[in-house]
């Protein structure tokens, strides 16, 4: 009896857990390419979801810099544009892709433009945002420029608030700290 419990209980979890890590999922570059997250195995990710209109827009220069300090020691940043708040990404692929680049000199690998939340969120950000799906934590994107903290395994760190900068001393900690872990 406790074999077979033990067996429908694995069951259940890989059909309600079907992604066990960020490296399970393929998504679209900007350019709309797939990209298989695969390749940043062993990296530390940064997650974020951007927006062009949005008052906590200027946190691209430090979420550039911070790339462009760390980048060579293992972290990457990756940028999701989201039109999920008061329409403050209304802009096409390209017109993103030009904005970040003239406007921020952003480096940082960036998406094709997804939901963050609601009825059609894309699935890596229902993984991200579901501890039944990722293990370890709750947590709604609430607006614009939230930021995952993605361990070298794959594995969701913690959760950042939009409004935090990643030049704060507890964000750079978080980022130290999962570059140093083996």
């Amino acid at each position: 009896m406790k074999a077979l419990l033990v067996t429908l209980l694995t069951i259940i979890s890989v059909a309600v857990a079907p992604f066990k890590t960020v490296y399970d999922f393929t998504v679209k570059d900007i350019d709309d390419k797939d990209v298989s997250l695969s390749q940043y195995k062993g990296k530390v990710l940064l997650i974020v979801n951007v927006a062009s209109l949005c008052g906590n827009t200027p946190q691209y220069s430090d979420i550039e810099a911070m790339y462009e300090k760390y980048k060579d020691k293992g972290l990457v940043v990756l940028g999701f544009p989201a039109n999920d708040f008061m329409g403050q990404e209304p802009n096409s692929n390209s017109e993103i892709k030009q904005f970040c680049t003239s406007k921020y000199a952003v480096k940082f690998p960036m998406f094709s433009k997804i939901h963050v939340k609601g009825d059609e969120i894309a699935p890596l950000y229902t993984y991200l945002t579901q501890k039944t799906q990722n293990g370890v934590i709750d947590a709604e994107v609430k607006w614009n420029f939230q930021k995952f903290l993605i361990g070298k395994d794959g594995n969701v760190i913690t959760s950042i608030s939009p409004k935090k900068k990643v030049s704060e001393a507890d964000v750079v900690a978080a980022v130290e700290k999962a570059l140093a872990q083996k």
